[in-house]
């Protein structure tokens, strides 16, 4: 489906933000690749002209060039005011939406630009937000023929993206992913900002509706074959020679639909799915259930939620601060997520039999939170905008993997520091 022609083909929405200026120095970086054809017009947008001048000549710097004002363009709308989302959105082809907690100010900018034809993309890691955006807006982008894609950040492109990749380099069929990731850190250590806190925070607190939209959705269970994976508690991996808990982000929810897709509309095999997070000290699981436990018991009431939201450094010790990592800790960051499957070889029956196939792949980049995240967003506009007739052939709601299983996607990733790998693939 051919994307409509508007005065950008991109528009930074939040580019003054803390993410959102990762975002514009990424899609600045994009422009200045030698071998593209053709160059894309794009505009940062957002409540202060002011700040967005400094976001780009912030980026300039960076980047080593005198300016980018001249090239770029600027759009003054605030998330407050409906009319002006509406003007943002018939200038651009697709809207990067930078700005969150998205519960609270990411439906008026999907609303927006399924009203004016626009297709979106976000980098949310709120399964209640994905999923409730999904049954109120599928059936109408689906009309306009736009194309509404969340979590295209390190949640959830490296698991949905990885679960598929690993399913295309085994020598048979699929039915079971689990996934590890490990976080590398520098001297400095680890800090996030407090935006992704308040998302967990508000999220978490928040979890009984979510309950109440997946029960009034009334979706039939998924099938699987082979074995029903089994769920890892806090446990120590052998494979890994490493300690693992459940990881509690948005990729499960976000696999999962993906799977539901691919199965209903593209007749694939589903994927069972569990994902987990590595530590290499008891200690680190110790002091991390500590924090779970208080992070549970705060949550739960409004004064404990507001507590966790003012005071994230002294809740989340020291992981989280409202004024983000520095520029060495970035620097220094980096990830691996591994990916273990098993499946059947070609012509095994695929029913409650022993699984006689594995293998194993990696993905690996840079910082998550901020340049994997900021790199996995803009290489999904470009596919979106590029790879047009490998997508979906209507328009919808739609995950990652779902939106562009068909597409370019992991390799322009692995062009850009996402490497994707595979590291053993075996017969039991």
């Amino acid at each position: 489906m051919a994307l409509p022609q508007r005065p950008f083909h991109l528009v930074v929405f939040g580019a003054s933000g803390f993410t959102g200026q990762f975002v514009t120095e990424e899609v600045a970086r994009e422009q200045a690749v030698p071998e593209r054809s053709s160059r894309l017009s794009w505009a940062v947008a957002g409540r202060s002209r002011e700040k967005l001048q400094r976001v780009l000549e912030k980026a300039a710097l960076k980047l080593g060039r005198p300016t980018l004002s001249s090239e770029v363009g600027m759009i003054v709308c605030d998330i407050t005011n409906p009319a002006s989302l509406d003007e943002m959105a018939k200038q651009a082809t697709v809207v990067l939406n930078c700005v969150g907690p998205y519960r609270f100010y990411g439906e008026p900018v999907v609303k927006a630009c399924v009203e004016n034809g626009t297709s979106y993309i976000d980098i949310c890691g709120e399964p209640q937000f994905l999923e409730l955006m999904y049954w109120k807006y599928h059936e109408k982008a689906a009309e306009k023929g736009v194309y509404i894609i969340g979590s295209s950040g390190f949640d959830s492109i490296p698991a949905d993206l990885g679960v598929l990749y690993t399913r295309n380099k085994m020598n048979g069929t699929l039915t079971a992913v689990e996934s590890f990731l490990t976080l590398h850190v520098g001297p400095e250590g680890m800090c996030i900002h407090d935006g992704t806190w308040k998302s967990a925070v508000n999220g978490f607190g928040d979890r009984s509706n979510l309950k109440i939209l997946r029960n009034e959705s009334n979706l039939k269970p998924v099938p699987f074959v082979g074995p029903k994976l089994k769920r890892r508690p806090i446990s120590y991996c052998r494979e890994l020679s490493t300690y693992t808990i459940p990881f509690l982000g948005s990729d499960v929810s976000v696999v999962k639909r993906t799977q539901r897709y691919l199965h209903e509309n593209l007749e694939e095999t589903p994927v069972q799915y569990a994902a987990y997070v590595t530590m290499e000290r008891i200690t680190s699981v110790i002091k991390l259930m500590f924090a779970g436990f208080l992070f549970s018991f705060f949550v739960k009431f409004s004064i404990g939620r507001q507590l966790l939201i003012k005071f994230p450094w002294l809740f989340s010790f020291g992981y989280f601060s409202k004024q983000g990592p520095t520029q060495k800790q970035i620097d220094s960051a980096s990830f691996t997520m591994t990916f273990f499957g098993q499946g059947y070889s070609q012509g095994l029956p695929t029913d409650k039999s022993k699984p006689n196939i594995r293998i194993c792949t990696q993905v690996k980049g840079p910082d998550a939170g901020y340049i994997a995240t900021s790199i996995a967003m803009v290489q999904a506009a470009v596919t979106l905008l590029n790879d047009a007739s490998n997508l979906p052939k209507t328009g919808g709601v739609f995950t990652p993997g779902a939106a562009f299983s068909r597409t370019r996607l992991i390799d322009r990733l692995n062009q850009r520091g996402i490497e994707f790998s595979v590291l053993s693939n075996s017969e039991v």
